[in-house]
């Protein structure tokens, strides 16, 4: 029995549907006992904060850290871990993650699932909406595209809004130090202008202000003031954010005025922001002479030369009548 290229293909299809039915088994029954075994230390958990003699019981109004605990242990975070889990979602995948603001293991996790989806999707429906007429060569090559199309989507995706981001970053970073120039110079120490600007100034400092909180948090819990500005000097690949970071580090360890030095780096900062608007004005001379030439230099050359053009046409129809 001799089986068409259509009818392998189609098996071949069905054998992999099969073959993902059962990893979804598999791993689904992973899943059910893993969480069966959370709701045990959830109960566990239930059992102790209701003994009166440790903790009272979680009243209607209060979030119930056991639920939350429970949530947290059912999502399947050790996919990340895994060979798996490492090889879609790499370093550099984690890092876009963390630029974005969605430093978290959830979002690591969604951004995994959603890889591995629509490298399985989009294939598919390119098999069922587009095969139909195509040779067999084109429709392997259009498989491949929709797959490599789907696995590097959600890639794609964090890296414009990343880009954004640090975009983002390079314009408030002179607001930022002229805001901390200001708290500095009304006597607040550095400590308390860090904590007014992540929480006073959150709605013009978007990005900044959002990494601020996140240091502060870090320094309130125990860690030193190097190791809470590690992130926001390294995550958005900005040198003068990371010089400025420098900075507040050495004052920091050693103390001192810091106003100056603020203003040193803020003046560097704005000639160095200067030099650069003239750079791309100059560019956009060059770019726009190819412009000129091509729409404005015909219609230069129709409104003075028009009317000589009419009147050498004139003449001549007189002189051939």
């Amino acid at each position: 029995m001799t089986f068409t290229s259509d009818q392998l293909t189609i098996f071949s299809l069905a054998l992999l549907a099969l073959g993902l039915m059962a990893g979804a088994g598999a791993l689904i029954a992973t899943e059910l006992r893993r969480a069966r075994s959370g709701h045990v230390i959830g109960r566990a958990i239930d059992q102790a904060a209701r003994d009166p003699g440790l903790v009272p019981p979680p009243s209607l109004d209060t979030e119930d850290p056991a639920a939350t605990a429970r949530s947290d242990i059912e999502l399947p975070f050790h996919w990340l871990d895994s060979r798996f889990g490492r090889a879609l979602v790499a370093d550099e995948d984690r890092d876009l993650i963390d630029q974005c603001g969605l430093s978290s293991k959830r979002a690591q996790l969604i951004f995994l699932v959603a890889r591995v989806l629509l490298a399985l999707l989009l294939p598919i429906l390119a098999y069922v909406l587009w095969s139909a007429g195509h040779s067999q060569r084109t429709v392997i090559i259009g498989l491949a595209a929709a797959f490599v199309l789907g696995f590097m989507a959600p890639k794609w995706v964090l890296g414009r809004f990343a880009a954004s981001r640090r975009q983002r970053v390079n314009q408030e970073l002179p607001l930022f130090i002229d805001l901390l120039r200001l708290l500095q110079g009304v006597g607040l120490s550095l400590d308390q202008s860090l904590q007014i600007m992540a929480s006073d100034f959150s709605h013009v400092l978007r990005v900044l202000g959002y990494e601020l909180n996140l240091a502060n948090n870090q320094y309130s819990r125990g860690r030193s003031r190097e190791h809470s500005l590690n992130r926001l000097a390294t995550l958005h690949r900005n040198e003068n954010l990371r010089g400025l970071v420098s900075l507040l580090v050495q004052v920091d360890k050693h103390g001192g005025a810091v106003q100056e030095p603020l203003r040193i780096f803020s003046d560097r900062l704005r000639e160095h922001r200067r030099s650069e608007m003239k750079e791309r004005i100059g560019k956009i001379t060059v770019k726009m002479t190819a412009v000129m030439v091509t729409t404005l230099l015909p219609a230069l050359v129709i409104v003075t030369a028009g009317p000589a053009f009419l009147a050498i046409f004139r003449s001549l129809g007189a002189a051939a009548k």
